[in-house]
């Protein structure tokens, strides 16, 4: 393992390690990631003894470039150095109780601190002193266990998620990044556990969450969160999308299944977190909005709008931010059925301008949403939508060069408007703004001052209001 710790920074610590008589080790996430190939700048040295005392020891060593933070409380201490994020602690042996995932902590041996760990893939350690430097310490058989591609706790798995419960949440996120298999044991105690979950923080909840979001595949992390029953305690909304009932011989798709597909196809196309989110909620308010018309069949009318009003009480229930992210969000479950409805009609320059001024700079996201929900397993039909979206995106792109109605601006503002006429704000104002809107978006007016200002004395005439000297 030496060929590894070729950073110049593992020699420094181990020799302030053994210069102060403490024995050092690399732990955790870093060297997991070793075995998979993946190159990590946050680095965990565990210590026998005061984590504390060794960083303290290596920022006098690096002098000013490093930055160095002390966490008494914590018993740790984070130095950053250049690119670096090095992680200090003492070794520690935990015990719980069952009201809280915070263990009382007293000093332990490297053996008491590898016990703790999450997973047996996070439970391994390199040497740093003189005697081991570079000796690969694996006591649970994480390599093995990297190999054949498992995630295996250490101890007893229902102890281990008892005790911390965000273990469960973090056992179904590494599966999902890493495409690794729960043991069937740890999915076992995952799913007899679950209701432990509920002492866990929303925070905490919804940070493991947006991590299994954002990997290649989030469906996988999803069908084991649904599968163990977490998802059901964690964001009952999404598990209410799951099952097909059928009348007089007709069935609706399975909606939860289908929303996955969707997601993974968003995965595929974009990494960003909230277009993700939006790919997760755009259906979520089916179930709501389900109806069965006879001779018809299954409808859901409506559910884009209710999906929409449901989106800031499902981010708060899940302490996700209420900010422009959630707007966000709801945005495009409110508009995600428009660029659909526009592939199956005659497209309108009409239609895509008013598309164009209500999604504004996230039209693109929008139909990158759009075509993500065409999962339809008939290939002719896929063929038929992706060619329809092509004309919707010409369109759209057309209109966008000759019109620029994104970010729309009004050539006439409001203030214009009140001066020309010499009012103030008030009815007239706002009738005139919106038939200038309406007109611009019908295509009954070029998107300019002077044809708007003509546009805006002949309304103001029918309005009973004159310009002095017109």
């Amino acid at each position: 393992m030496k060929k590894h710790l070729h950073n110049p920074i593992f020699k420094t610590i181990a020799g302030l390690a053994d210069a102060i008589g403490l024995d050092a080790y690399v732990i955790g996430g870093f060297v997991r990631d070793i075995y998979l190939g993946r190159e990590k700048k946050d680095i965990d040295i565990v210590v026998i003894g005061s984590g504390i005392v060794l960083a303290e020891k290596l920022k006098k060593k690096l002098g000013e470039d490093a930055h160095l933070s002390v966490f008494k409380n914590f018993g740790t201490a984070q130095i950053k150095y250049h690119d670096l994020e090095i992680e200090f602690v003492g070794a520690r042996k935990e015990s719980y109780d069952r009201n809280s995932r915070k263990p009382v902590v007293e000093n332990g041996t490297l053996e008491d601190d590898q016990n703790r760990r999450d997973f047996t893939i996070n439970a391994l350690a390199i040497g740093l002193t003189k005697n081991n430097f570079g000796t690969l310490l694996d006591p649970f058989g994480g390599v093995a266990d990297m190999e054949a591609k498992i995630i295996r706790t250490p101890l007893d798995p229902d102890i281990t998620y008892s005790d911390d419960p965000l273990r469960m949440m973090r056992a179904i996120r590494f599966s999902t990044q890493l495409n690794f298999t729960i043991e069937e044991n740890s999915l076992k105690a995952i799913s007899s556990n679950k209701e432990r979950i509920q002492i866990v923080s929303k925070e905490r909840i919804s940070d493991e969450l947006n991590k299994i979001i954002l990997a290649k595949q989030p469906s996988i992390g999803f069908k084991l969160l649904f599968d163990t029953g977490l998802l059901h305690l964690i964001f009952p909304q999404m598990t209410h999308l799951q099952g097909v009932e059928t009348i007089n011989g007709k069935s609706h798709k399975d909606n939860f299944y289908h929303t996955l597909e969707v997601l993974d196809n968003v995965a595929r196309k974009s990494d960003n977190l909230w277009l993700r989110w939006a790919a997760i909620l755009h259906d979520i308010a089916k179930p709501a909005t389900k109806r069965f018309e006879s001779g018809h069949g299954w409808t859901f009318h409506g559910h884009e709008d209710k999906g929409a009003r449901m989106v800031p009480q499902i981010f708060a229930d899940l302490k996700l931010p209420l900010n422009e992210k959630m707007k966000y969000v709801q945005k495009l479950v409110l508009l995600h059925l428009r660029p659909i409805v526009l592939a199956k009609t005659e497209i309108t320059d009409s239609a895509v301008r008013r598309l164009l001024f209500d999604a504004n700079d996230d039209i693109d996201d929008l139909m990158t949403l759009c075509a993500a929900d065409i999962t339809t397993k008939n290939p002719n039909k896929v063929q038929r939508y992706l060619k329809n979206f092509e004309q919707v995106q010409l369109k759209l792109k057309d209109l966008e060069e000759r019109d620029k109605i994104r970010n729309w601006q009004p050539p006439i503002s409001g203030e214009d408007i009140m001066k020309a006429f010499n009012i103030k704000a008030g009815r007239e104002v706002g009738i005139i703004k919106n038939a200038i809107r309406e007109a611009v978006l019908d295509g009954h007016l070029q998107n300019n001052y002077e044809e708007a200002f003509q546009f805006m004395v002949a309304k103001g005439k029918e309005l009973g209001l004159t310009i002095e000297g017109k």
